[in-house]
């Protein structure tokens, strides 16, 4: 077992059995809200804390847009009333391409769907970006 800090730049994404490629992987956030309550005839004149809510951030991927790849804009498109949810692992590998922490993210749908500006005088990728919310997720380390 070594004792040096995970790298984050090799990693995999894989929802409803498939494995998509992507550049940027963020949003992986968790935030415990915090209550403040004070009863009336408490003889402390502060608040006590409590835990509130759970929140998740939106998760946030982009790759490099692949012709005749157009599932990031299906399945934003099916979004209506209902939307289809999906699960989807991020996996961080390490250097023999096996997960060293797995991140399973529950319940997710695109709340966004962009496409890098176009411009003449750039040679660049043309990135799509998928916003997803998400109901949590949890952490695994192998």
């Amino acid at each position: 077992m070594s004792n040096y800090p995970l790298v984050n730049f090799h990693y995999s994404v894989e929802w409803g059995g498939s494995r998509i490629g992507f550049s940027e992987v963020s949003g992986l956030t968790a935030v415990q809200d915090l209550i403040e309550y004070r009863e009336g005839s408490s003889p402390e004149y502060s608040a006590i804390k409590v835990p509130g809510l759970r929140k998740f951030s939106n998760l946030i991927l982009k790759r490099g847009s692949i012709r005749e790849d157009n599932e990031f804009f299906r399945w934003f498109n099916a979004v209506g009333i209902t939307a289809e949810r999906r699960d989807i692992t991020i996996s961080l590998l390490n250097e023999e391409n096996t997960s060293i922490v797995i991140w399973k993210i529950k319940n997710s749908w695109p709340v966004a769907l962009k496409y890098a500006d176009l411009n003449a005088m750039k040679s660049d990728i043309l990135i799509e970006t998928l916003e997803i919310a998400h109901e949590g997720f949890a952490v695994d380390f192998n």
